[in-house]
């Protein structure tokens, strides 16, 4: 009896510990978030989303949006080669990060140019738009989390579904008939080339009234399209 009553009063004495107290529940809800990650990313690798944070955004903004979710088989192989040769012609060889083009970029002190397809599609998928050191440091750990339970052709898949392409234009499917009239499927070469030229800034740029800027960036593409389908580069989507 004594001794119970000497440990109420240690505990008693001990008292309330907020610092350990937040400690514990901020390592509790750490754990719980990346268990909802985790399982959003594996979620996503079987079913697809019916629409992505930003395309919600524009839809409150626009009040509509034009976009159909189509299988990739359903869209013109050209369609992935030119998307992959003009956004991250290495896809195939990284793990969701391409360090040869982040050294180029800190070299060249550009601000953007070394992002993945893999890690455009976290950002657009689970994430934000906009620049923070939480979004990347969140994009840092999804990204390789992603590469490990998606297949490549999933990543393309996804990528060409939720891209924007026009104001409230998503996907290649209402691309394709927005720009040119046609099916993903029909896509031509040069029309390929063209749609994926306009990425990542569709807003600025149209792929039915190309600039001269766009037109050499089409050429380039259709180029480094055809160059990656010669030398292996498209095999692990394709």
């Amino acid at each position: 009896m004594a001794r119970a009553k000497k440990s109420a009063k240690r505990s008693k004495k001990a008292g309330f510990r907020p610092v350990r107290w937040l400690l514990r529940w901020s390592f509790r809800g750490l754990v719980l978030a990346l268990a909802v990650l985790l399982l959003a990313v594996a979620f996503f690798a079987v079913f697809n989303p019916p629409s992505t944070p930003y395309m919600r955004s524009e839809r409150a903004r626009l009040g509509s949006l034009d976009f159909q979710w189509v299988p990739f088989e359903a869209i013109a192989p050209v369609m992935a080669r030119s998307a992959v040769a003009a956004e991250d012609a290495n896809f195939c060889a990284h793990w969701g990060f391409d360090m040869a083009a982040i050294r180029l970029a800190l070299e060249a002190g550009r601000n953007r140019g070394a992002s993945t397809i893999s890690q455009q599609v976290v950002k657009n998928v689970f994430l934000w738009q906009g620049r923070s050191w939480l979004r990347k440091a969140l994009e840092a750990g999804i990204t390789p989390t992603m590469e490990l339970i998606w297949s490549k052709r999933r990543i393309v898949e996804m990528y060409l579904n939720i891209a924007e392409f026009d104001e409230g234009v998503f996907g290649v499917d209402a691309a394709a008939h927005h720009y040119f009239g046609v099916g993903p499927g029909k896509l031509s070469p040069l029309q390929a080339a063209r749609l994926a030229a306009i990425l990542p800034n569709p807003k600025e740029r149209s792929a039915s009234k190309p600039t001269d800027f766009v037109r050499r960036r089409t050429a380039s593409i259709r180029d480094g399209a055809a160059t990656i389908a010669a030398d292996g580069r498209a095999a692990c989507f394709e």
